[in-house]
This record gives C-alpha cells, structure tokens and sequence, in this order.
C-alpha cells in the first residue's frame, strides 16, 4: 500500500535520527531540529563508548545538518571515509589560516573534521579557540544551522586553571562560552562530550538541554550528573553501574525522563586503540636486547639537540659578547636583508621589493590567504624575470614590512623595531608593525581600522584578542580608559624615544 500524501510530507521533513533502543528494544529517536536549539552534554569516563555514541550522531545526522567537530585525538577523521566530510590537519596551518578556514567552512556550509592530534595540548586549545571564534563571528548572511561537536571538552572548558597558560585558558573559555550560550542566534549548536563534568566549566555545561550521561564513577561526577538527570543523590548508584556503549538521556531532543539507551552501530571506523589485548613477540631476551642495543649511540645523537644548547655562556664568551654589543643596531638592521638577498643584484633585489610594495598597496590584499599573496609575488616576479629567494614564511615578514611603511623610517628606529619583530609571530606581525610605528611617532592611541585592515579581519573581537596576546607576550601595554577608548604603548620603543 503506497504513501499517502501526508505521510509524504512528514517523511520529506523528517528530523529524527535513532541513536538506539531503550531496555524494552524500542528504537530512541533524537529530534535533530529540537537539539539545534537546545544543544547537548555528553559525558562519559574513558571506555564508556562516548566516542561511539558521538560517531552513531553523526553519522546518522551526516545527511541533514552541516557539522564541524573538534577533534584533538584523531578519532572522527575516518568519517571522510564514508561521508563527505573534509579533514583539516590543524598543525598545518597558521591562527590567520585557521580562521580564514573556519569562515569558508561557514560561507560554503561544509561539513569538517578539525584534527588536532598534531598539536600539543597548549597548541590544541588555541586553535580550537581561534576555528571556534572565527566560526562565531562569521557574517550575518552566513549564519547556517550546523552542529559543532567538542570532543574532551573539559580540555577547552576548564573549570579552574591548570598547566596551561592563563591566556589561553581565558581565549579557549571565551570561544566555548560564546558557542553554548550564543550560539544558538547564529545557527551555531553545540554538542560538548567529556570525561569529567567536574572539569568542565559550570557555565558551558549549563547551556545543555539535553543529556547523555554515560558510567562514571568519581562522586562528585555522578553527583552532578544525577542533578542535571533530575535524579536523587542515592540513584547516582545507577551511573556508576552502566556497561560500555549505554547511556542515560533526557531532553526535549530525547525524552522527558530519563530513559536507558544502549547506543547503536556505527560504520566508519575508529583506529584502533591500545585498550584491547595483542600477542607479545616471541623473541628470545637475547634477541631483544641486542635489538634494543643496536646502534645505540647513533639514535641518541640522532635525537639529541646541539651540545650545552640553552647553557649560559662562559665569561670568556660573555666578555666578547659585551664587546660586541655596539654593533647590534648595525647587525639587526642589516641581517634580514642581507639573508633575503644574498645572490641578489641590486637590481633584482629592488625589483622584488617593487613587487611586495605593489602587492601591499590592493586595500583588499591583507584579507587574502598568506598562499594566495605568495602565488600572486611568485607570479608577478616570473613575470620581472626576478629570481625570487623567499620562502613562504620569509614572504609573510617582507609583506608585513611593506604593508606598514616600517622601513621607511630612519636607521635606529627600523633597528629597534626588527629586534622586536624577532620575537612576534608571522600571522600578528603586520598590526605589531603597525603599532610599533606608531610608538616610534609618539602616537598612543592606534588606528583600530588601520590596525584591522593589517591583521585582515573587520572583528572587535579580534582585535581585542590580538592586544591581549601581544601584552601577555610582553611587547605592549594596553590602558583602558573610562570614555571607552584605549591607549597602546611599546615600553621599549617609549624608552628608545625618550632617551
């Protein structure tokens, strides 16, 4: 017996996905339209099957909603397997990249997988906190619905500080914040698993309205875990006595009460991990010690950094250091151009340098990705018959000089500000340029458009970041003042001009 008509309609605009079956076998649905505008907290001790249940959503929502997941581990880059998903190497990439990445990803509603695994936990957080603001601070026109998924969210949301610096912690809860509680206008909806709760900051877990709560056994853990389930204290027992891959859900997306859930089965595949048993080798002791053994000093060397690296210099060596101090100014003002243009004539070395000039006088070329500017400077010298003696990261420093005017200033100044620059990453390096400048010329209160235009963003918000950052690395301080405005100095420079 076909279809009738209204049973067409409800299967065109069909928003429901099975994550699995409740005690009885009943399939449990999830009403993915409800859960964009709820969001949803995962929580589940390690070997619980969080990662399952997060891969069964996904793939089963993969046809209806755009999404975006954090991935530190490594664990979700198999969906582009089965599914059209893109997966981005985060350790490939630049902050300005990364974000330029996170702003297409929105534009053109593309389905990504942002692994981290590439990373240390410090550098984890902050690109998962520069992808997520830019995520947040996409246009308008580009505000799409789209899942984002944060696995290990106690890593990015931390209820209290760690090892990690307060900088980035601060970056990293601001961009989790904004997700949770204002993400949902912008089409954001944020699902945010972790291992413990009692890590994961208050507020973020707040913003849930729909839980999937998985075997943990710590107390205080079952104990807000049982308050978000709407449970009594002596029915946390339960939590601690789920089996792997089941699941206690509610929410307007699951159920109105609890309800049991074992998880159902995925298709992509994970890789596999160290928990399971594997056949030890058969090896004789002899056999693995000479195997253990064998060259040994090579691999050493081969891993070892340069002899007495980081040691302090000894005073015969200190001695000559002092006297070569007078020439610093001289060496910092010459170094970068001499490296730039060894095996250069004057004139292929003042045609490159027309190009860069060239290039950075497009209003539109700070907005352009750093590999579509090199492309551009590789071309336009071809074109000059230019040898060009610059790789990408070099380009990037050369343009920033150029967008900034800073080598037209007088010998000292250009000096001071390139030791400076030395200590400054290539993607802030043109608004640092820009704001040393202006220290050099007195000024202490920044243009904010020039200052966006060089870091090629039209956001506040990062602008605000951008400051901050550069003032924890020591090179600025920021005052705020009570009109609203805001004052930048560069206390190196400020000491040079009034010496």
């Amino acid at each position: 017996m076909g279809l009738g008509a209204a049973d067409a309609i409800l299967c065109l605009v069909e928003t429901h996905i099975i994550i699995g079956e409740d005690s009885t076998g009943e399939a449990v649905r999830i009403d993915m339209e409800e859960l964009l505008a709820t969001r949803l907290l995962v929580q589940g001790n390690s070997g619980s099957g969080k990662s399952h249940l997060l891969r069964r959503l996904l793939e089963e929502s993969a046809g209806m909603v755009q999404q975006v997941v954090i991935d530190p581990e490594g664990d979700f880059t198999s969906l582009a397997d089965l599914f059209p998903h893109v997966v981005i190497d985060g350790a490939a990439h630049s902050a300005a990249e990364i974000e330029a990445l996170a702003r297409r990803v929105r534009e053109h509603r593309a389905s990504i997988v942002l692994a981290l695994e590439g990373l240390d936990v410090e550098q984890q957080i902050r690109c998962a906190a520069h992808f997520l603001g830019a995520l947040f601070d996409a246009p308008r026109e580009h505000w799409f619905p789209a899942l984002v998924v944060v696995d290990e969210a106690q890593m990015f949301a931390p209820a209290a500080a760690g090892e990690i610096s307060e900088d980035t912690r601060r970056i990293a809860l601001t961009a989790m914040t904004n997700l949770m509680c204002r993400g949902r206008k912008r089409g954001l909806a944020g699902i945010v698993a972790t291992q413990r709760l009692a890590k994961l900051a208050k507020n973020v877990a707040a913003e849930a309205s729909n839980f999937l709560m998985g075997r943990t056994f710590l107390d205080i853990d079952m104990a807000r875990a049982a308050d978000l389930l709407g449970m009594e204290r002596r029915q946390a027992e339960n939590i601690r006595d789920l089996e792997r891959g089941r699941f206690l859900g509610l929410g307007p997306a699951i159920s109105r009460k609890p309800v049991p859930i074992r998880i159902g089965s995925v298709r992509s595949g994970n890789i596999r991990n160290a928990s399971g048993l594997v056949p030890l080798p058969d090896a004789p002791a002899q056999d693995m010690e000479a195997l253990l053994h064998a060259e040994l000093e090579s691999a050493a060397q081969d891993t070892a950094g340069p002899a007495g690296a980081g040691s302090s210099p000894v005073p015969v060596m200190a001695r000559h250091m002092e006297a070569l101090e007078p020439l610093a100014d001289q060496m910092a003002e010459t170094a970068v151009t001499d490296r730039l243009n060894t095996g250069m004539d004057n004139e292929q070395a003042s045609a490159l340098n027309d190009v860069l000039m060239e290039i950075a006088a497009d209003p539109a070329a700070p907005f352009q990705p750093a590999s579509r500017l090199f492309q551009s400077f590789q071309r336009s010298c071809r074109q000059r018959g230019v040898r060009v003696m610059l790789d990408m990261s070099e380009f990037r420093r050369r343009f920033a000089f150029a967008l900034t005017g800073v080598d037209d200033l007088d010998a000292p100044a250009r000096a001071a500000i390139r030791n400076l620059a030395d200590r400054v990453e290539d993607d802030v390096l043109a608004p640092f340029l820009l704001l040393a400048r202006g220290a050099v010329a007195g000024e202490t209160m920044p243009d904010e458009d020039a200052l966006a235009r060089a870091y090629g963003t039209s956001s506040p918000g990062r602008i605000r970041r951008l400051l901050d950052h550069l003032e924890n690395i020591g090179l600025i301080v920021v005052r705020e003042e009570y009109g609203g405005g805001r004052s930048v100095l560069v206390p190196e420079l400020e000491a040079m001009r009034t010496a």
